[in-house]
C-alpha cells in the first residue's frame, strides 16, 4: 500500500505536492512509546504492538520520512551537564529587524527554545544556563541589541513535567 498520495504530476524539476497518510491508531501508539523511551528496538516496538520487527521499521521509515517523526534525540539531564539554571525571557520587540536578529541567535547553546507569540510579548525564548551569572550575562547581550521595548525574565525555580509532543 502506497503510503504516499500525488496530488499533482511533476516534470522532474519540481518536487511534487504529497499528502502525507493520515496517522493510524498502530502508528500512534508507535509514536507514543517512542515519545516515551526512544532508544526501544523494532523487535520490542513490534512485541509490545503485536506487529513484526520489519513492519514497525517500515511504519517508523514511513513516519521519518513524511516529517511526523523529525528528529531522534537524546534528553539530557540539566543538572547533570551543568545548566541547571532555567528561565523564559519574554522580549518585546519594535520591529521585525530586531525579531530578526533574536532568530539569528537560535545557534547559542543556552537557547533550547524560540518562539514568536501573539499577545503583549513578541517572542518567548526558554534559556538554560550554569548560572545566574551566566544568564546575566546571556540578558546583558539582549540589552545591547536596538529594537526592544521590554525584557522580561522569568527563572523557573521547579520543573515538575517536562516532554515532547505527544501523539
Amino acid at each position: 500500500m502506497d503510503d504516499m498520495m500525488p496530488t499533482q504530476e511533476t516534470n522532474g524539476d519540481q518536487p511534487s505536492t504529497r499528502r502525507p497518510r493520515e496517522l493510524d491508531p498502530v502508528d500512534r501508539k508507535i509514536l507514543g512509546l517512542l515519545a516515551q523511551n526512544a532508544d526501544r528496538s523494532f523487535a520490542e516496538l513490534g512485541e509490545l504492538l503485536n506487529l513484526s520487527p520489519p513492519a514497525v521499521h517500515e511504519r517508523v521509515k514511513r513516519m521519518k520520512r513524511n516529517g511526523t517523526i523529525r528528529r531522534t534525540v537524546a534528553m539530557l539531564d540539566p543538572d547533570k551537564v551543568g545548566r541547571d539554571l532555567l528561565a523564559f525571557v519574554h522580549l518585546e520587540t519594535s520591529n521585525w529587524e530586531t525579531t530578526r536578529q533574536v532568530l539569528d541567535m537560535a545557534s547559542l547553546d543556552a537557547i533550547e527554545e524560540i518562539h514568536t507569540v501573539a499577545g503583549d510579548t513578541a517572542m518567548i525564548l526558554k534559556v538554560r544556563t550554569a548560572s545566574t551569572g551566566a544568564l546575566e550575562e546571556f540578558l546583558s547581550g539582549l540589552h545591547q541589541m536596538d529594537g526592544f521595548k521590554r525584557v522580561k525574565t522569568f527563572v523557573v525555580l521547579g520543573t515538575y513535567q517536562e516532554r515532547g509532543t505527544l501523539p
